[in-house]
Formats: C-alpha cells, structure tokens, sequence
C-alpha cells in the first residue's frame, strides 16, 4: 500500500485533535459527554489519516478499539471507571507487546511506530527496552492520577499531560537512534527492518 506523507501539522491534529475536544467537552459539560464526543473525534481521526495518507498506524487502531471499548462501558454502565482506566490499559497493552516481542528476539517499536528510522539489532533491542518500560510507567502514572485527583485534573492530565510527556521521551531517545542508526542498502539494515533483536 502507497502511504502518503502527511503535512506533520496534520498528523499533530489526528493525534491531539480527538484530546482537545475531550478537554473541551468535559470542562463545558461533563465526563460523559466528553466521553462520547471522544469516542466520535477518535474515529473521525481515523477516517481523515486513511483519507490523507491511505494508512492508519497500528498505534491508532489499538487506541481507537480501546477508546470505543471502554466508552461504551462508561456510557452504558455510566461508571466513568473505564474511560479512567482506558490509558492505563493501553499502555499496559503496548508494553506487554514490546515486552514480549523482546523475550522471543523480535522488536515490534517498528511497527508502532511505522518504522521511521533504521537500526541495527542492538538498536532496536534498547529502544524497544526502553520504550516498554515507559509505557508500563505511564501506565503506572495513570493509575495513581485517576485515582487520587479530580476528575477534571485526570482530564487536564490526559490532555496536556501524557502527550507532551511521551513526546519528550521520545527526544531523549533521539541519542540511542543516532548511535545506532544504519545507512541505506545494507544487509544489516535488512534485518533491522524485520525487526529481529537475536543478532548484534
């Protein structure tokens, strides 16, 4: 399938577009509506990336079945429970896939990410590692703000606190990526693209 690049302004928007107007929905209405709209916004994201780009990333799918999920419980059984709990779960879902995948020599970071560097197998093995382990610490993080704080603070948190602290992780690996970046038209990078972590 031909993947189209994206304007990254437009990428930016399908990524924090749908937490904008949780955040907006929320603090006009309630945590219900906020929900629902979520759910909406989500979905309308994954139409406009497949429309602009003719791909939507494995990252997105999984957040979005997530998202329309645990909406639905809160909705249905309006217990806002579950769209609290909805992060948590994802990321705990990210890091038992990096996690494992490791513990059989692959690294599926690639996939998540839509492979925008080239590694060597050592690479892709650290970057996994680390990557495994933030998503289990974000986890971690979720749990405890939802379960101590407003509501509307777990809200805030989730719309200015959890992007912007994963985007800033992901420059402090900028490092490690550099370090272990391949050339072009190499039989390494062959296998860095495959994702296999046994070697190196």
């Amino acid at each position: 399938m031909d993947k189209k690049q994206p304007h990254p302004l437009f990428k930016l928007a399908t990524e924090l577009g749908p937490l904008m107007v949780f955040f907006i929905a929320n603090a006009k209405f309630h945590l219900f509506v906020a929900t629902a709209a979520f759910m909406v916004a989500v979905v309308v994201a994954m139409i406009a990336s497949y429309a602009v780009t003719r791909h939507v990333p494995m990252m997105a799918i999984v957040t979005a079945v997530v998202v329309l999920v645990f909406g639905t419980l809160t909705l249905v059984l309006h217990d806002e429970t579950f769209i609290k709990m909805k992060p948590t779960i994802v990321y705990l879902l990210f890091a038992g896939v990096l996690g494992g995948g490791l513990l059989f020599g692959r690294s599926f970071i690639a996939v998540m990410f839509d492979q925008m560097f080239n590694l060597t197998p050592r690479g892709w093995r650290m970057l996994t590692m680390r990557w495994a382990i933030w998503f289990a610490a974000m986890a971690v993080l979720n749990e405890i703000i939802w379960r101590t704080q407003s509501t509307d603070f777990w809200v805030a948190f989730k719309a200015f606190g959890m992007a912007p602290l994963t985007m800033l992780f992901a420059v402090t690996q900028m490092p490690l990526i550099k370090r272990y970046h391949l050339e072009p038209a190499t039989l390494e990078q062959s296998e860095a693209e495959a994702g296999d972590v046994s070697k190196g």
